[in-house]
């Protein structure tokens, strides 16, 4: 059995009192090896992965284009590189991005309100004023275009 901190207690509803106050007990039932330490260590790893899964067909999976195996395997691929490039720029973007789900970061950095300008042979990206990402923006923008390191 582990104990779980309640951390919001104002959430527990009008005359369901609980067993503690500070503690809530939850049961975990497992027919593995494992001590219970290493089993909800397996546990978290797996549910990661899950989320990784979940996250991938809720983005460019969701589109698997026919019931052709062929064209579903090479979809799937192009969608693990575009979920692995899009988790990729989050990172670069800042420490919000970095554990934000794909969609977030599509709507944040990658589907940018903004407006392109061309004067004298030049391109001038025109951001939002005041948009909350221009920073996460910024700095992704600068990580992908900064100079090559020095061998």
């Amino acid at each position: 059995m582990r104990r779980v901190k309640r951390l919001n207690p104002d959430s527990l509803p009008a005359g369901q009192g609980t067993l503690f106050d500070t503690w809530r007990y939850h049961a975990a039932f497992t027919d593995s090896p494992l001590s219970l330490k290493d089993a909800e260590r397996d546990h978290r790893r797996h549910s990661v992965v899950e989320q990784v899964i979940a996250d991938v067909k809720n983005s460019a999976f969701a589109h698997a284009p026919s019931g052709n195996f062929q064209a579903n395997a090479a979809w799937l691929t192009l969608a693990a590189l575009a979920h692995n490039l899009t988790r990729a720029a989050g990172t670069l973007a800042g420490v919000f991005h970095a554990r934000a789900a794909t969609a977030t970061i599509r709507d944040h950095l990658i589907n940018v309100p903004a407006r392109l300008a061309r004067s004298a042979r030049r391109l001038t990206l025109h951001l939002p004023e005041r948009w909350p990402w221009e920073g996460d923006f910024t700095q992704l923008f600068t990580a992908v275009h900064a100079p090559p390191p020095s061998a």
